[in-house]
């Protein structure tokens, strides 16, 4: 039969194509509400809430928004500070310095606020990470949408990121990963070479100024899956012959990375105030063997109390897959090896060589299980002390092994509804099983907490009147991770055009650890100590005429005009008791007065 007129000029696109179009809306929408779910206990009032395990990390991330636009808008250097830990300053290169959301989001911070805009970006996160990996699963892995949007929706949202959306926007910031590798791979085409190294070099250096661990991680784990992916048989051919195209595309990367990141990396390994290693413990902050089929607290088997207390932090559940899940992945993987070609071999080959490789390194330079520690050595042992490794935390690296999973996955949901079903519980049988291995892990939203407000005398800028332009002022006690107010009484007057003031302490990595490592924060004074004492106990220390001459000295070292104490203190990981730091700073520095809704100590020049 001849095809009619209308059939030929019809633009309308193909039955595969709408449905293909109408997937991707799905994923978006799923990911797009699993990500406002996850914050959601943030987005009832963004000024006015913290995230309860970490707020410390939250008042970091809102300071460094609003000091990256200000220092963009005001011609400052992006990379190094004088407004914290005056007089010698904060090497921000080598901390986590979000220098690209910074600018990128400045004006959204000085519309809406530091606190409102790391929101937005957490949640972003959160779904442009699910986003990403399902472009890359879609586009270059599997046909199926559904299998696509499986395997992403379960990286995005796995343990470790729902574990790190406790405020950490550089973990995650996982849409990174996905085009890393889509721009690596992009290299072994000799067409467009110049542009695609030029790509992927202004890819890592994004990936550096946002994530710059994150990044150390990628290139670690692709520096294990290509080498064995290359290698394999079905691949060697294939890889050797585009071997000089990539070569010369990695040159051309290497110049542009360079270039555009020749002053942090600077900055990071020969700058003032740099560090080597950040002084925690590898033993402490690396992975129980058992926490890789232990469940999250953030999920729903954590919230029907089968979580635990494996890992060394609430921030830090890197693995926490399930047993279930565990034993599906051993299952699914060599049921795809039975199934699989020569190329697709390959493929399992390096993803399951990349698993194993990446979680035994997270386990540590000791074994540890169930909480006990054996003193058996591992192969941390003999990498830990390394350059750039001694700064990493090993459990951290079993964040590499989530994204393997959600790639095997996605190719098992492929293969399941692709290829012909031997039995008819065979798929049904699938079904169940990715069910029981998935939705334990299911996440639940993020605990949250109301933060105490920031005071009068910084939101209607009356401390303008007592601090000289430049000047610096402290609350007691002095701004650390355990007591981060003043940080975001700094980022406040940043963002809201009220100027500038420094402090003479802060939440950062910095030098004065044991063996040239790194420590949060300077190290102590008599002044700082004897207020921290104070705030954490509730007791007055004992005030010698030698502890105020003493204190007075750290002060005037400071330069610190005014010394500021508001009516509720926040403390990060235990209660601050403020009737105890006033009677403190009187008997160091005698009666305060009341200035609007604080208790103000001036400091003569």
């Amino acid at each position: 039969m001849p095809t009619s007129p209308s059939q030929v000029t019809d633009p309308s696109p193909p039955p595969a194509t709408r449905r293909r179009w109408r997937a991707d809306v799905v994923v978006i929408l799923v990911a797009l509400a699993l990500a406002g779910w996850v914050t959601s206990g943030l987005w009832r009032s963004p000024d006015t809430r913290a995230i309860t395990v970490n707020s410390s990390d939250q008042a970091l991330f809102e300071w460094l928004l609003a000091f990256g636009g200000h220092a963009v808008t005001h011609g400052e250097n992006p990379f190094f500070t004088y407004l914290l830990n005056v007089p010698d300053g904060v090497n921000l290169a080598v901390n986590t310095s979000i220098t690209v959301y910074a600018v990128l989001f400045a004006p959204l911070t000085y519309t809406i606020g530091p606190p409102a805009t790391f929101l937005v970006i957490l949640t972003l996160n959160l779904a442009a990470t699910a986003l990403a990996w399902y472009l890359l699963l879609s586009r270059s892995l599997v046909d199926n949408r559904l299998a696509a949007g499986v395997g992403a929706l379960f990286v995005a949202f796995s343990p470790g990121m729902v574990s790190h959306a406790n405020a950490h926007l550089n973990w995650t910031a996982g849409w990174l990963v996905p085009l890393l590798i889509w721009r690596l791979f992009a290299l072994r085409r000799p067409e467009h070479l110049l542009r695609n190294g030029i790509l992927f070099g202004v890819t890592v250096a994004l990936a550096f100024s946002i994530a710059a661990e994150g990044l150390f991680f990628t290139a670690l784990a692709l520096g294990v899956f290509v080498p064995v992916w290359a290698l394999h048989p079905a691949r060697r051919a294939t890889a050797r012959a585009a071997l000089p195209s990539f070569l010369r595309g990695l040159g051309i990367t290497t110049v542009t990375a360079g270039a555009l990141l020749a002053y942090p990396l600077w900055l990071h390994f020969a700058g003032p105030q740099r560090f080597h290693g950040t002084g925690f413990d590898p033993v402490v902050h690396a992975e129980d063997i058992a926490a890789f089929g232990a469940y999250p607290q953030r999920s729903l088997a954590g919230a029907a109390g089968w979580d635990t207390s494996l890992a060394p932090n609430p921030t830090e559940e890197n693995s926490f897959f399930g047993v279930p899940l565990l034993v599906l992945t051993v299952v699914c993987f060599v049921a795809l090896w039975r199934w699989a070609g020569p190329t697709r071999r390959a493929t399992l080959t390096a993803l399951g060589v990349t698993a194993v490789v990446f979680a035994v390194l997270s386990w540590g330079p000791q074994v540890k299980w169930n909480g006990h520690r054996y003193d058996v050595p591992l192969p941390f042992d003999l990498l830990g002390a390394l350059p750039v490794v001694n700064a990493a935390l090993p459990s951290r690296l079993a964040l590499v092994v989530a994204p393997v999973i959600g790639v095997l996955l996605a190719y098992l949901v492929d293969e399941v509804r692709t290829r012909p079903a031997r039995h008819r519980w065979t798929r049904p049988a699938w079904a169940l099983a990715l069910a029981v291995a998935l939705v334990p892990l299911v996440p639940v939203p993020l605990l949250t907490i109301e933060r105490e407000p920031i005071p009068r005398f910084v939101t209607a800028g009356t401390w303008r009147e007592y601090v000289s332009p430049g000047g610096a002022l402290t609350p007691v006690p002095l701004t650390l991770d355990v007591t981060p107010d003043g940080q975001r009484w700094q980022a406040y007057a940043l963002s809201h055009r009220q100027g500038e003031f420094a402090l003479p302490s802060g939440f950062f990595l910095g030098p004065g650890g044991p063996d040239g490592r790194g420590r949060i924060g300077p190290v102590p004074r008599t002044f700082d100590t004897l207020m921290e004492q104070a705030g954490r106990t509730g007791l007055v220390p004992i005030i010698t005429q030698g502890s105020v001459d003493l204190s007075r000295a750290d002060l005037r070292y400071w330069g610190v005009e005014v010394v500021v104490l508001p009516d509720r203190v926040h403390g990060a990981k235990y209660p601050i008791d403020v009737e105890a730091l006033r009677r403190t700073a009187t008997a160091l520095l005698g009666e305060p007065q009341r200035v609007d809704d604080v208790w103000l100590w001036q400091v003569p020049a």
